[in-house]
């Protein structure tokens, strides 16, 4: 008999219901598709983010030792500390966040002379698109094409392996220089491959290989800094904390968290003799975007929630009115509270399962289209996000329903059958 009834009330008022569904399909497609982006979005991000370059710059420890008596510095006139570049490949191997590490470029700064120059000109030495053999079965590609990408040449690029150079666009003013050139530094001809602009100081200097560069500085091996590109999340207080100050277990929890500071700590650990240091303007920009980005997301998808809940609240309202006399009947026939508020559960969890079903269908197109337009790829859709949304779509419909069922268990069979309207 129960089983009839619930057939019977599913089958009227087909257009109320069919909004109420539509009003919980629309709410589970926007928390559906936030949802979605919201666990990529992160990720997503970063590697947009690593558009706008390195976020850690690491250099020796020593540079940052500055020992001083009576105001006088007692470091020698002259010292420079240097990394060693046969340990950079640490970075990527002996790290615990070794696969969110893009790409990282080591530099060597000096000074050559240079034919058609009064003055020594700054030269620095780096990877432009270095293959590095990590292991027999892995090869990374690194450089300042990943870490700088707002670099540009006119000409062409060099190869790592050769001794061609960049020489910046200021400096190649003053010289005359053009790409294909040949240039002299330190009385040796160098093939100038292009033309660099990149709006800082490097349009002052020569870039080269860094192979060439230590040869030329008499520093095999020597490397000044190194900038590393990695992904990282925004950081918090937890992720702000001294990792000196942690118990074993609080350091533990710490390193497995890819903040900036817990990238920069491995590094320095897995580098001998480095120091790692975060370039604020870029990871804690990045940080703040994200933010932002999560609670407008969050906004979006409560205030579809609540009108999702209010729609359902308004059409069971009106249905459940217009039902009154087959309440008062029911009542009659000597059903009790219970039979009629569960005969109401079914009828609105059978609503919210097929509009949850049909929102979540709805919300992967919307995600997809989304993922599509802002970065080119569409966003994954975990399994379990289903049965996430179905729960969801049940609470809303019941809790926009419950009202309107509280009236309903009011009605008494005498107002109905003598025709009262309250």
């Amino acid at each position: 008999m129960f089983l009839r009834l619930l057939i019977q009330s599913l089958v009227r008022q087909r257009r109320r219901k069919t909004l109420a569904v539509l009003a919980v399909a629309l709410g589970m497609a926007v928390v559906t598709a936030m949802t979605a982006i919201g666990l990529s979005v992160g990720d997503k991000m970063n590697q947009e983010l690593r558009a706008y370059g390195a976020n850690l710059v690491v250099t020796p420890q020593e540079d940052s030792l500055n020992v001083q008596l009576g105001g006088v510095s007692l470091a020698p006139a002259g010292h420079q500390s240097f990394l060693n570049e046969g340990d950079l490949a640490r970075i990527k191997t002996q790290i615990f966040w070794k696969h969110n590490i893009v790409a990282y470029a080591p530099m060597l700064r000096g000074t050559v002379s240079v034919k058609g120059s009064a003055q020594p000109v700054p030269i620095l030495g780096t990877y432009f698109a270095k293959q590095i053999a990590l292991n027999q079965n892995e090869t990374i590609t690194t450089g300042v094409l990943k870490t700088h990408p707002w670099w540009k040449v006119s000409g062409e690029w060099p190869l790592d392996s050769s001794d061609s150079i960049l020489v910046g666009a200021r400096l190649a003013e003053r010289l005359g220089a053009k790409a294909h050139d040949d240039l002299l530094l330190d009385s040796r001809a160098y093939r100038v491959a292009g033309i660099l602009t990149t709006g800082s100081d490097e349009e002052d200097a020569i870039i080269a290989p860094l192979a060439s560069v230590q040869k030329m500085l008499g520093r095999p091996g020597a490397v000044s800094t190194v900038m590393v590109s990695a992904l990282t999340k925004p950081e918090d207080e937890f992720g702000r904390r001294d990792p000196k100050s942690m118990g074993p277990d609080m350091l533990e929890r710490w390193n497995c968290s890819p903040y900036a500071n817990t990238i920069a700590f491995q590094i320095s650990q897995a580098i001998p003799g480095s120091r790692v240091e975060q370039i604020r303007r870029v990871t804690q920009n990045e940080g703040v975007l994200l933010n932002r980005i999560t609670g407008l997301m969050l906004l979006v998808t409560i205030t579809s929630l609540l009108a999702a809940t209010m729609a359902v609240s308004s059409a069971m309202a009106t249905a459940l009115y217009e039902r009154r006399r087959e309440v008062g009947l029911m009542r009659t026939l000597g059903a009790n509270n219970v039979t009629i508020a569960g005969l109401f559960a079914c009828e609105v969890s059978l609503m919210a399962l097929l509009g949850g079903g049909v929102g979540y269908a709805a919300g992967i197109m919307m995600a997809a289209k989304a993922g599509d337009i802002l970065f080119g790829t569409s966003f994954g859709i975990p399994a379990v996000l289903l049965p996430a949304v179905l729960i969801v779509a049940w609470l809303v419909t019941i809790g926009g329903s419950i009202p309107a069922i509280r009236r309903a268990l009011k009605i008494q069979p005498i107002q109905v059958l003598r025709g009262d309207t309250a």
